[in-house]
């Protein structure tokens, strides 16, 4: 059975000022989700799955819609405030959506075998691709994740914060911790997290770091919505709490839930975080191209 990708895509890029994910960068106007739709099949992957907004809908449809339906089967779901827990209600305050962990829940009726979860506006390479493929293929174990991993300094934009996932591996590959960072920038030689408080955590440039490429199986989807459970309950008058994956993952490895494979990839990952960050990606993907590495048009 080939494995899903499930693509984060419900975001409307408040930093960017648009929808980055269907901004073209490449040389005959491909997005960078165009990129791992043809990284994801070749590697193997028989389905995906997009999680979107109802306000974004048309217009990203407009763009994928077609050329999907003629490489890999597609279906939609979408991400609202409103789809909570029975007995709850979203308050008068909340305007965002609740993470992307309340996202993954949005698919839970629409995928029955492993899944690749990306996020829809990072460009993160064949390698990952395949590396996550080749782990669906030898590892059968139900609660058995993974994770792809990229060094933190590799992630970063030159041009505010970023949020990011800090990883604590064991001495036998698996994640031991990953807690969320969601100011992450560097200033001169070192990179800082600002923490809620004001304060400033000196992060390892070297540390592993999440970027939202999870590899799981059917189970977590109850695993998940347990806890998304606990999360509202504690944070239902909490107009700007997100319940993330990697929040999930961490207190899912504490209770000896589940183990997450942390998979290294010396791939190339790049995104767009603000609009200065475009002409860096467009600069990659054309030397990408010209190497060889993607045709210039598909």
């Amino acid at each position: 059975m080939k494995p899903t990708l499930l693509i984060l895509a419900a975001g409307i890029g408040s930093r960017y000022g648009g929808l980055k994910q269907i901004d073209p960068v490449g040389p005959n106007g491909q997005t960078i989700l165009d990129y791992s739709l043809y990284d994801a099949k070749r590697a193997g992957f028989g389905k995906v799955v997009f999680i979107i907004r109802r306000e974004i809908e048309e217009d990203f449809k407009s763009v994928f819609a077609n050329k999907l339906s003629k490489t890999m089967p597609v279906e939609w779901v979408f991400q609202e405030i409103d789809i909570l827990p029975e007995g709850f209600q979203v308050p008068v305050d909340r305007i965002k959506p609740w993470g992307t962990g309340h996202a993954v829940l949005m698919a839970s009726g629409k995928i029955k075998e492993p899944f690749a979860v990306i996020n829809a506006d990072d460009f993160y390479g064949f390698e990952a691709f395949t590396k996550a493929v080749d782990f669906f293929n030898t590892d059968e174990k139900d609660n058995d994740y993974a994770m792809v991993a990229y060094e933190l300094k590799n992630t970063l934009s030159d041009f505010g914060t970023v949020s990011r996932g800090i990883c604590e591996v064991d001495e036998e590959g698996y994640l031991d911790s990953v807690v969320e960072n969601t100011k992450i920038a560097r200033e001169g030689a070192k990179v800082y997290n600002t923490e809620l408080d004001g304060s400033k955590t000196e992060l390892d440039e070297n540390a592993l770091t999440s970027m939202n490429f999870w590899c799981f199986k059917p189970a977590f989807f109850s695993q998940l919505e347990s806890h998304f459970l606990s999360f509202i309950r504690s944070n239902i008058n909490n107009p700007k709490a997100e319940f993330y994956i990697p929040t999930a993952i961490d207190t899912l490895i504490k209770l000896n839930q589940a183990r997450v494979k942390v998979l290294p990839n010396s791939g190339q990952w790049f995104g767009i975080t603000y609009k200065e960050d475009k002409p860096l990606v467009i600069d990659r993907i054309r030397k990408l191209t010209e190497a060889g590495d993607y045709p210039s048009d598909f």
